[in-house]
Protein backbone atom coordinates (compact mmCIF):
# COMPACT_ATOMS: atom_id res chain seq x y z
CA UNK A 1 0.00 0.00 0.00
CA UNK A 2 3.00 2.08 1.26
CA UNK A 3 4.51 1.57 -2.39
CA UNK A 4 1.07 2.57 -4.06
CA UNK A 5 1.26 6.04 -2.47
CA UNK A 6 4.70 6.82 -3.21
CA UNK A 7 4.28 6.20 -6.75
CA UNK A 8 1.43 8.08 -6.55
CA UNK A 9 2.28 11.22 -4.74
CA UNK A 10 6.56 10.28 -5.69
CA UNK A 11 9.10 12.88 -5.13
CA UNK A 12 8.08 15.99 -6.77
CA UNK A 13 11.69 17.40 -7.50
CA UNK A 14 12.52 14.05 -8.85
CA UNK A 15 10.87 14.38 -12.21
CA UNK A 16 12.40 17.90 -12.11
CA UNK A 17 15.68 16.49 -12.53
CA UNK A 18 17.78 19.23 -9.83
CA UNK A 19 19.93 16.54 -8.43
CA UNK A 20 18.05 15.01 -6.28
CA UNK A 21 19.08 11.50 -7.77
CA UNK A 22 19.71 10.09 -3.85
CA UNK A 23 16.00 8.05 -4.14
CA UNK A 24 16.13 6.12 -7.65
CA UNK A 25 17.73 3.13 -5.70
CA UNK A 26 14.52 3.09 -3.64
CA UNK A 27 12.33 3.56 -6.18
CA UNK A 28 13.62 0.67 -8.13
CA UNK A 29 10.88 -2.16 -8.06
CA UNK A 30 11.56 -4.64 -5.49
CA UNK A 31 12.49 -8.40 -6.39
CA UNK A 32 10.45 -9.72 -3.91
CA UNK A 33 6.76 -10.10 -4.11
CA UNK A 34 5.91 -9.61 -0.71
CA UNK A 35 7.62 -6.45 -0.28
CA UNK A 36 5.82 -5.15 -3.76
CA UNK A 37 2.06 -6.10 -2.11
CA UNK A 38 3.50 -4.37 1.25
CA UNK A 39 3.29 -7.10 3.04
CA UNK A 40 6.20 -9.41 5.45
CA UNK A 41 7.06 -12.32 3.95
CA UNK A 42 5.04 -14.72 6.28
CA UNK A 43 2.00 -12.61 5.57
CA UNK A 44 2.38 -12.66 2.13
CA UNK A 45 2.90 -16.93 2.52
CA UNK A 46 -0.55 -16.73 4.38
CA UNK A 47 -2.72 -14.88 1.72
CA UNK A 48 -1.31 -17.20 -1.15
CA UNK A 49 -2.05 -19.95 0.78
CA UNK A 50 -5.67 -18.65 1.06
CA UNK A 51 -5.81 -17.72 -2.25
CA UNK A 52 -4.70 -21.48 -3.16
CA UNK A 53 -7.18 -23.10 -0.85
CA UNK A 54 -10.12 -20.71 -2.37
CA UNK A 55 -9.28 -21.25 -5.56
CA UNK A 56 -9.32 -25.11 -5.06
CA UNK A 57 -12.76 -24.64 -3.02
CA UNK A 58 -14.11 -22.45 -5.96
CA UNK A 59 -13.11 -25.49 -8.38
CA UNK A 60 -14.79 -28.22 -6.15
CA UNK A 61 -18.35 -26.05 -5.93
CA UNK A 62 -18.24 -26.03 -10.00
CA UNK A 63 -17.03 -29.36 -10.43
CA UNK A 64 -20.11 -30.73 -7.93
CA UNK A 65 -22.40 -28.02 -9.53
CA UNK A 66 -21.52 -29.81 -13.50
CA UNK A 67 -22.13 -32.86 -11.96
CA UNK A 68 -25.66 -31.94 -10.82
CA UNK A 69 -26.37 -31.17 -14.30
CA UNK A 70 -25.01 -34.20 -15.52
CA UNK A 71 -26.96 -36.17 -13.30
CA UNK A 72 -30.41 -34.18 -13.87
CA UNK A 73 -29.59 -34.87 -17.73
CA UNK A 74 -29.03 -38.43 -17.01
CA UNK A 75 -32.60 -38.81 -15.46
CA UNK A 76 -34.51 -36.86 -18.40
CA UNK A 77 -32.31 -39.06 -21.22
CA UNK A 78 -33.73 -42.06 -18.94
CA UNK A 79 -36.99 -40.74 -18.97
CA UNK A 80 -37.63 -39.72 -22.45
CA UNK A 81 -35.39 -42.81 -23.62
CA UNK A 82 -32.93 -41.00 -25.06
CA UNK A 83 -29.28 -42.27 -26.22
CA UNK A 84 -26.66 -42.08 -23.18
CA UNK A 85 -24.16 -39.70 -23.09
CA UNK A 86 -20.51 -40.49 -22.25
CA UNK A 87 -19.51 -37.30 -21.43
CA UNK A 88 -21.97 -36.80 -18.49
CA UNK A 89 -21.13 -40.25 -16.88
CA UNK A 90 -17.72 -39.59 -16.93
CA UNK A 91 -18.71 -36.38 -14.94
CA UNK A 92 -20.59 -38.05 -12.39
CA UNK A 93 -17.82 -40.56 -11.70
CA UNK A 94 -15.08 -37.78 -11.46
CA UNK A 95 -17.44 -35.92 -8.99
CA UNK A 96 -18.05 -39.18 -6.93
CA UNK A 97 -20.72 -41.05 -5.41
CA UNK A 98 -22.35 -38.04 -3.21
CA UNK A 99 -23.73 -36.20 -6.65
CA UNK A 100 -27.73 -35.65 -6.13
CA UNK A 101 -29.66 -34.00 -8.36
CA UNK A 102 -31.24 -30.66 -6.44
CA UNK A 103 -34.56 -31.15 -4.82
CA UNK A 104 -36.25 -28.54 -6.69
CA UNK A 105 -34.87 -29.79 -9.91
CA UNK A 106 -36.56 -33.00 -9.35
CA UNK A 107 -39.88 -31.43 -8.48
CA UNK A 108 -40.16 -29.89 -11.70
CA UNK A 109 -38.67 -33.34 -13.44
CA UNK A 110 -41.76 -35.56 -11.44
CA UNK A 111 -44.53 -32.59 -12.24
CA UNK A 112 -43.89 -33.07 -15.58
CA UNK A 113 -44.39 -36.44 -15.80
CA UNK A 114 -47.68 -36.39 -13.97
CA UNK A 115 -48.82 -34.13 -16.55
CA UNK A 116 -47.56 -35.97 -19.30
CA UNK A 117 -49.10 -39.47 -17.36
CA UNK A 118 -52.46 -37.34 -17.20
CA UNK A 119 -51.95 -36.78 -21.21
CA UNK A 120 -51.31 -40.00 -22.03
CA UNK A 121 -54.31 -41.38 -20.11
CA UNK A 122 -57.91 -42.29 -21.75
CA UNK A 123 -59.16 -39.56 -19.68
CA UNK A 124 -56.23 -37.18 -20.62
CA UNK A 125 -57.57 -37.88 -24.24
CA UNK A 126 -61.43 -37.14 -23.27
CA UNK A 127 -59.66 -34.19 -21.83
CA UNK A 128 -58.36 -33.10 -24.99
CA UNK A 129 -61.60 -33.40 -27.26
CA UNK A 130 -63.66 -31.05 -24.51
CA UNK A 131 -61.15 -28.42 -25.14
CA UNK A 132 -60.89 -28.97 -28.83
CA UNK A 133 -62.99 -26.78 -31.54
CA UNK A 134 -65.88 -28.79 -32.76
CA UNK A 135 -66.97 -26.55 -35.56
CA UNK A 136 -62.97 -25.94 -36.88
CA UNK A 137 -63.11 -29.71 -36.55
CA UNK A 138 -66.18 -30.26 -38.80
CA UNK A 139 -64.88 -28.20 -41.38
CA UNK A 140 -61.65 -29.87 -41.42
CA UNK A 141 -63.20 -33.24 -41.94
CA UNK A 142 -65.39 -31.90 -44.96
CA UNK A 143 -62.86 -30.22 -46.23
CA UNK A 144 -61.32 -33.35 -45.95
CA UNK A 145 -63.93 -35.60 -47.60
CA UNK A 146 -65.10 -33.27 -50.53
CA UNK A 147 -60.31 -33.39 -51.45
CA UNK A 148 -61.22 -37.20 -51.61
CA UNK A 149 -63.94 -37.20 -53.58
CA UNK A 150 -62.58 -34.39 -56.10
CA UNK A 151 -59.12 -36.82 -56.46
CA UNK A 152 -61.73 -39.95 -56.72
CA UNK A 153 -63.97 -38.18 -59.79
CA UNK A 154 -60.50 -37.42 -61.45
CA UNK A 155 -59.18 -40.66 -61.63
CA UNK A 156 -62.44 -43.23 -61.75
CA UNK A 157 -64.37 -42.33 -65.25
CA UNK A 158 -67.44 -44.46 -64.04
CA UNK A 159 -68.22 -41.55 -61.39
Amino acid sequence: MAFLIKSMIGNPLSGIGLGGGGDKEEEAAPTDPAKAAGMTREEYEEYQKQVVEEKMERDADFLHKKAERATLRVCLRDKYRLPKSEQDDNMIEMAGDDVDVPEELLKMVDEDATEEEGKDSLMGQFQNLQNMDMDQLKEKASATVTELKSKAEEKCSVM
